[in-house]
């Protein structure tokens, strides 16, 4: 899903003193740019390391993937047609669990259950033509009203009481992944990384003598707008109408689409969050930056308060900036600093 991409701390000379670059390897899975950065340990050290997060993101990106045949289509398959628990393993149950929970805190702006309306606004497709769903089409969905509520999860088993829905974790999987390779990293022994999925982003430890440093990109113009340091176990999100959308009758469509009327999100350019070290920190992030980005600036704090955040900059329709006081803290802008909104 079209985050508000993250650039990797290396490419700001304004950002400190130059420092010899670390280990990095890219890929490309979920639709996006995969770029890791591993600091301070041999080469062949950090090629095994990297070696197997390339080779678990490949995994994820069959087993998840929203249209295209694997374990998420078949289960979408078995549970549209029976009432049948199906079998599930622990890696599914625990998206599927923590997805539940994440879809409660966002009042269900963040809705893994409504990948028929993804799908119908032609987005479950690598390149999208313009198109709107019919009327009689969003209606019936509506009506039908799919949400993580309409999942049992037990046991290894999960069974399914609305036949709408549809999974499609394209607004969590690239965070959730976040925080599995970050896992694996430590396990392989690294104490300092940066990994960048689409925008999503987490660090591990520093880059040298000073922490790993990451720019927002502007959403209507190339290069960052301004940056930060990410300290050790600290995830960034961003959800953005840039990247995934479409222009028709001179309105841009993003893949960001409000389940209470079943249109794209309109009303903001960006939402990016900041979160914590915590065990969930990657996925945290993904997901909490969906209801702020649906529901705009005045609800803003109510949901981020929900997922214990308080650090938060929204871009809306008009280019103004919003930011929570941590974030202004922390931001450094390149150029001439916009006006920022303070939230509160």
């Amino acid at each position: 899903m079209k985050r508000l991409a993250l650039l990797l701390g290396l490419l700001l000379s304004a950002c400190g003193k130059p420092v010899s670059p670390p280990y990095s390897q890219e890929s490309f899975v979920f639709g996006t740019r995969v770029q890791l950065s591993i600091w301070g340990v041999p080469e062949a050290k950090a090629r095994q390391a990297a070696a197997a997060v390339m080779a678990d993101l490949d995994r994820l990106h069959i087993k998840l993937h929203a249209w295209k045949p694997g374990p998420v289509t078949q289960l979408n398959q078995a549970l549209a047609g029976s009432r049948t628990p199906q079998a599930i393993d622990a890696e599914l149950e625990q998206l599927l669990s923590l997805s539940q929970d994440y879809a409660a805190r966002a009042d269900n702006l963040f809705n893994p259950a409504i990948g028929k309306l993804v799908a119908a606004w032609g987005f479950h497709a690598d390149q999208f033509a313009p198109q709107r769903p019919s009327p009689q089409t969003l209606a019936t969905l509506l009506q039908a009203a799919p949400s993580m509520k309409d999942l049992h999860i037990e046991s290894h088993q999960v069974s399914n009481s609305n036949p709408a829905l549809q999974l499609d974790f394209g607004g969590i999987a690239k965070g959730w992944a976040l925080d599995r390779e970050i896992d694996s990293l430590r396990q392989h022994g690294i104490s300092n990384a940066l990994l960048n999925i689409g925008g999503n982003v987490r660090a591990i430890g520093k880059k040298g003598d000073q922490a790993w440093r990451v720019g927002l990109q502007h959403p209507r113009q190339s290069g960052p707008m301004a940056w930060l340091e990410l300290h050790d176990g600290e995830a960034i999100g961003t959800s953005g109408d840039y990247q995934r959308y479409f222009d028709l009758d001179g309105q841009r469509y993003c893949h960001l689409l409000d389940p209470r009327t079943g249109q794209p999100a309109q009303g903001m350019q960006a939402a990016t969050v900041l979160v914590g070290n915590m065990s969930d920190a990657g996925a945290r992030s993904d997901a909490a930056t969906k209801p702020l980005f649906i529901d705009g600036v005045s609800n803003a704090m109510r949901h981020a308060a929900k997922f214990d955040l308080n650090w938060i900059v929204l871009i809306d329709a008009h280019g103004k900036v919003y930011a929570s006081r941590a974030a202004k803290q922390r931001l450094h802008w390149q150029g001439d600093a916009p006006s920022v909104q303070l939230l509160d």
